[in-house]
């Protein structure tokens, strides 16, 4: 409790609702991003979607509580200037406002069983409450137009990258007659080539890697090494347990590749997305602890685990909704498909992190699905075409994301100053 019974303020009321809300908006990052992660092995058929939400609601809490950041930006992607937190009664009304319409939005999307940016949501809930409490100035319109970039950058860079992979896979492994023990001898290179991917992302993306302050080439050595052990342990292990008398064991062989890759984007998205929930909130909670707020707040372990769990919760019951559209409503996907498309995703938001480029790992995985779906795959394997009324559909939700967003919030922030 931050003020005693007896001294109930209208910030001690706010507070609570905003820890309504926060909980709220978690819960619809569960939902919705949930497809990022386990959607392509759901629907190549790796494992089921009861398997896959118990799996990324362990790992998204995992995610938050262990890598998630304890300090987090009190205005997302910097895109708002935080001059119009110098009124704190302004500030909590305004983040609580964010809250709810980037909530809104995303729960609106997931009813739709559309996938969308649960990061873009909150940047344009954080603009209508910056154009509601300070005007027009108070928006950065170069970052803003940098997110709209990224709706291009994230699908196309790892459309681009899908193809090419799944392109790859066809060519040295699946048109080859001894394609299992094609598969089993170059299992090392695919899996080291995760590996270094995933590891790179900790280093370079998340909060852990801003802790361990790792130069760039130490980074690259210390990948390339646990690529290669991982790369060569993976070999031994598929060996043991892949069986060539199985009808798709060359499927097989990518089918265990994919669950890795899966379980490290549903824990990259714990580490990083829960600031989306759990920013704002921590903006309310020392507003209403201190008085007042600069442009970082510290996050306490408690408010990351709070985050978490309404993720979890999400994920549990309403993420199959988004999973099903990108895993089996844009085209048919295989293990070796659904392995192209998490490695394109990965690999996409890991080199625009590093280049310093605003991407959206939703955006990344629906690339990488039409990626695949483009690239075709053996002939005499009917394989359906990609569905372009569905992806034109995700596109559409993509384009209304931050206006919608911010102007739900700018909605809202008024009936709160009546109000409050």
């Amino acid at each position: 409790m931050i003020c005693p019974p007896d001294k109930m303020t209208p910030e001690y009321y706010i507070l609570i609702i905003g820890y309504i809300f926060g909980f709220y908006m978690a819960w619809n990052i569960g939902a919705n991003d949930v497809a990022n992660s386990m959607a392509s092995a759901v629907g190549a058929k790796a494992i089921t979607i009861r398997q896959a939400i118990f799996i990324a609601g362990i790992l998204n809490v995992v995610g938050a509580v262990f890598i998630g950041s304890h300090v987090t930006n009190t205005i997302r992607k910097g895109i708002v200037s935080t001059e119009i937190l110098s009124d704190p009664h302004v500030a909590l009304i305004g983040a609580l406002s964010a809250l709810l319409a980037a909530a809104l939005w995303v729960s609106f999307a997931t009813w739709k069983s559309l996938p969308v940016s649960t990061t873009h949501s909150i940047v344009g809930a954080m603009i209508g409450f910056g154009i509601m409490a300070g005007g027009f100035s108070v928006i950065n319109w170069a970052k803003l137009a940098a997110v709209v970039m990224s709706w291009v950058i994230s699908p196309v860079f790892s459309l681009v990258i899908s193809y090419l992979m799944f392109k790859t896979i066809v060519k040295l492994i699946l048109v080859k007659k001894n394609a299992f023990i094609r598969s089993l001898s170059l299992s090392p290179v695919f899996i080291g080539m995760t590996a270094f991917v995933v590891v790179l992302s900790f280093l370079f993306k998340t909060p852990l890697g801003k802790t361990l302050s790792i130069d760039t080439w130490t980074a690259l050595l210390v990948a390339l090494v646990i690529g290669g052990l991982v790369g060569y342990a993976g070999k031994g292990l598929l060996r043991r347990f892949t069986r060539p008398d199985d009808d798709d064991s060359t499927e097989q062989v990518f089918r265990k590749i994919q669950i890795g890759t899966s379980c490290y984007v549903a824990l990259a998205q714990g580490a990083n997305d829960v600031a989306n929930a759990i920013g704002p909130l921590a903006v309310i909670y020392f507003l209403v602890k201190s008085g007042n707020v600069g442009a970082k707040v510290p996050v306490p372990a408690w408010l990351l685990l709070f985050g978490g769990v309404g993720i979890a919760c999400g994920i549990g019951m309403a993420g199959h909704r988004v999973m099903e559209t990108i895993g089996t409503k844009i085209t048919t996907l295989t293990n070796t498909r659904g392995f192209a498309v998490d490695f394109a995703a990965a690999s996409t938001v890991l080199l625009a992190s590093k280049l310093g480029l605003p991407v959206s790992t939703t955006h990344a995985a629906v690339g990488g699905v039409i990626g695949v779906g483009l690239a075709g795959g053996i002939e005499a394997v009917n394989f359906e075409a990609v569905n372009f009324g569905v992806v034109f559909q995700i596109m559409l939700y993509w384009f209304l994301t931050v206006p919608a967003a911010a102007v739900t919030s700018m909605i809202i922030f008024k009936i709160l100053q009546v109000v409050v």
